[in-house]
């Protein structure tokens, strides 16, 4: 604040002015970059094992979209916008719950090595992504398998997440990676916007991946789910599954998540650090 305007403030108001103003760019970069060397430091098996447990919990997704679709009356207005909410109900349970999710580290591990680029430092973010990607990938199919075979939901619910997984077959890989971009970079957003925001967290996750269900975009993760879903009913083959749906949804958050949104967030402070 400029000396000028400070002198007509007590000290306790300047502190108060202070404390109430927003962040700067700078700051958030930080507290992200901060974020991404603790990860980068975290022992492969806690790595594994987070990343295993958001793959199950992101099967919730899938299970909350179904069950609104199932029970909203057909022809609702608004119905299908509706139950998009359900979508964001695993991402509020993997994000708030501090699981791993690989779409998340695409920003947060990537800030360091764009602070300070350095192959030792390359090569623990490479783990990380590699550790976490394989771990989500097994937690979903590891719910998808739960799922069909042990009939953990009941038929009509099923049938309703096979219905809502079949989305994905009227999209080309062409299509998956492209619309994957865009889900890519709001959920990077998400580390960024909840580093600047002392509370409400529960409503920056909740609008942000409601997006991603509303614009019908592409998560390799929440996607994957529903790949497993469709390949343990017969619905596809496991080269369709993996090759014409996952592959191309993780390539696009990629793209979306390190190629924009974090290169963006390092470029409009890289000449402030």
């Amino acid at each position: 604040m400029p000396e000028a305007h400070q002198q007509g403030l007590s000290r306790p108001e300047q502190q108060d002015a202070e404390d109430l103003a927003a962040p700067k760019a700078t700051v958030l970069h930080e507290v992200v970059r901060r974020q991404g060397e603790e990860e980068l430091k975290r022992p492969p098996g806690s790595l594994f094992w987070s990343g295993l447990a958001g793959g199950v919990t992101i099967m919730t997704s899938v299970i909350a979209e179904a069950a609104l679709q199932h029970k909203l009356p057909p022809g609702m207005p608004g119905r299908e916008a509706i139950a998009d909410l359900g979508y964001s109900i695993g991402f509020l349970m993997v994000i708030l719950g501090r699981m791993q999710l690989f779409t998340e580290q695409t920003i947060v591990t990537v800030l360091p090595n764009m602070a300070e680029p350095g192959w030792r430092k390359l090569a623990l973010t490479a783990r990380l992504w590699l550790i976490v990607f394989l771990a989500n990938m097994a937690g979903t199919c590891i719910a998808a398998g739960m799922n069909v075979h042990f009939h953990l939901v009941g038929q009509p619910l099923l049938e309703s997440m096979l219905d809502v997984s079949r989305s994905l077959l009227g999209k080309t890989p062409m299509e998956m990676l492209l619309q994957g971009i865009p889900a890519g970079f709001l959920i990077a957003s998400v580390a960024w916007i909840r580093a600047g925001a002392s509370s409400g967290e529960f409503w920056i996750v909740l609008a942000l991946t409601y997006a991603i269900a509303l614009c019908d975009f592409t998560h390799v993760v929440a996607g994957s789910a529903e790949a497993f879903l469709l390949l343990f009913t017969g619905q596809v083959g496991i080269g369709q599954a993996l090759g014409g749906m996952i592959l191309p949804s993780l390539l696009g958050n990629i793209l979306g998540g390190t190629g924009l949104f974090a290169l963006l967030a390092h470029a409009q402070v890289r000449q402030e650090i």
